[in-house]
C-alpha cells in the first residue's frame, strides 16, 4: 500500500481523493489544514506522496516547495490546487513539485496524475504541455515570457491580478512593501508591460489563452 499525506484545508477533498483512490493500492495516513502540522506530520512520517494545497494556512505557497524538498529529500509533491495550472503549474515544478492538477479537473485526470507523480513521473495537463511544446523558443509569447518568472515573482503576479494591494501581498508573503515594490518593477520588464493595468491584463490572459 502506497502511503498519501494530504495537505488541504478543504474538509471534502480527503472525502473526494478516498472516493477516487478506493480501488487502487493506497492509503490516506494523515490529513493536515495548517503549515505547521504539516511540517510536523513528515518529521514523523515522510508518505510515498504528498497532495498539497498551495493555499494552505501558515504555508509559504511556491516557496514551501523547495523547502520541503529541501527537508525532507526525495519527497514526491502533487499540487492539488483551486489556481490556475496555467498561472502556477510551470512555477511549482520548478520549484520541485512533480505535478499540478487543478481542483477543477474531471476525476480521470486528478486520478491520472497521482498514479503518473506515485511512479516518479511529471504531470502536466495535455493542453499546457501542448502549449509550452508550440510556444518553447517563441519570445515574443506572453507564455515564455512567464516561464522566466521567478516563483515569488508569480505570487506577486496573481496577487496583483486578484486585486490585492502592496500592503496586503507584503502581509501575505512576510515580506516589506518595498519589496513588493521592486517585484512589481521586475514584472513589468520581464513581461514587456507599460502599466501595471496591462500587467494584469497579461496575467489574466494567461488563465485563458491557447497560445
Amino acid at each position: 500500500m502506497y502511503q498519501l499525506t494530504i495537505a488541504d484545508h478543504h474538509p471534502i477533498v480527503k472525502e473526494g481523493l478516498q472516493h477516487i483512490l478506493s480501488d487502487d493500492d493506497f492509503i490516506i495516513s494523515n490529513v493536515v489544514v495548517d503549515g505547521k502540522d504539516l511540517n510536523a506530520s513528515l518529521e514523523k512520517t515522510v508518505p510515498d506522496l504528498l497532495i498539497l494545497e498551495l493555499d494552505l494556512p501558515n504555508l509559504q505557497g511556491l516557496s514551501s516547495i523547495k523547502a520541503l524538498r529541501r527537508k525532507f529529500a526525495g519527497i514526491k509533491i502533487l499540487i492539488f490546487s483551486q489556481h490556475p495550472e496555467e498561472m502556477y503549474a510551470l512555477s511549482a515544478i520548478k520549484a520541485g513539485a512533480m505535478g499540478y492538477v487543478g481542483k477543477l479537473a474531471p476525476i480521470k485526470t486528478v486520478r491520472t496524475a497521482i498514479m503518473q507523480v506515485n511512479k516518479g513521473g511529471i504531470y502536466l495537463n495535455t493542453e499546457l504541455s501542448s502549449m509550452l511544446a508550440k510556444n518553447e523558443n517563441s519570445s515574443n509569447n506572453i507564455a515564455y515570457r512567464y516561464k522566466r518568472l521567478s516563483s515569488r515573482e508569480t505570487e506577486v503576479l496573481n496577487m496583483l491580478s486578484s486585486g490585492k494591494r502592496n500592503k496586503d501581498i507584503a502581509q501575505s508573503l512576510d515580506i516589506n512593501e518595498k519589496t513588493v515594490s521592486t517585484y512589481k518593477t521586475r514584472l513589468l520588464r520581464k513581461l514587456d508591460a507599460g502599466s501595471l493595468a496591462e500587467l494584469i491584463q497579461q496575467a489574466r490572459l494567461l488563465q485563458t489563452s491557447d497560445l
